[in-house]
């Protein structure tokens, strides 16, 4: 049987929501990334050059500390890994959680909340964060409550 993990970054709940519902339809664990420090308000004002998201997003090679790294990730197969769009991408602390677990040979599948953009260059982005040997589809972007039925079409489509 094929174990699969939804691992997601939310800074907001948004995201968590769309896990969670992602989870249910896909038979899979639940893990949330946390960061080691949590965000606030003002560290997401995107419109402040000098809030902590902005910094983030600006330095590409900055990796955020997680505070917790027991996904046990060698135990799944295929690994859904969901987050807000930030930028145009993912935000960086998605690196330090791939960088932080061995992907050989397992399969990514993104998930993405988003007020009004698309995945951009998420999936370009993330791949030199795993092993060469993982495989990294650019999967959904989840806007508004996604029927368990309608996720589980999609899950069906990716042929996983």
């Amino acid at each position: 049987m094929i174990k699969k993990l939804v691992a997601y970054f939310s800074a907001s709940g948004v995201t968590a929501g769309a896990a969670k519902s992602l989870s249910e339809a896909a038979d899979a664990d639940l893990y949330e990334i946390k960061p080691e420090a949590p965000y606030t308000k003002a560290d997401l004002d995107w419109t402040n050059k000098k809030s902590r998201s902005t910094i983030e997003m600006n330095d590409k090679s900055f990796r955020p500390p997680i505070a917790d790294k027991s996904a046990n990730v060698e135990a799944y197969d295929i690994v859904f890994v969901g987050f807000p769009i930030w930028w145009y991408t993912a935000p960086t602390i998605i690196n330090t959680f791939l960088e932080s677990y061995d992907f050989s040979g397992k399969t990514i599948v993104l998930f993405a909340t988003s007020g009004s953009s698309g995945f951009g260059k998420a999936a370009e982005s993330l791949k030199s964060s795993v092993s060469s040997s993982a495989i990294i589809k650019e999967g959904k972007l989840l806007k508004g409550k996604q029927s368990k039925s309608d996720l589980q079409a999609w899950i069906s489509s990716l042929g996983i």
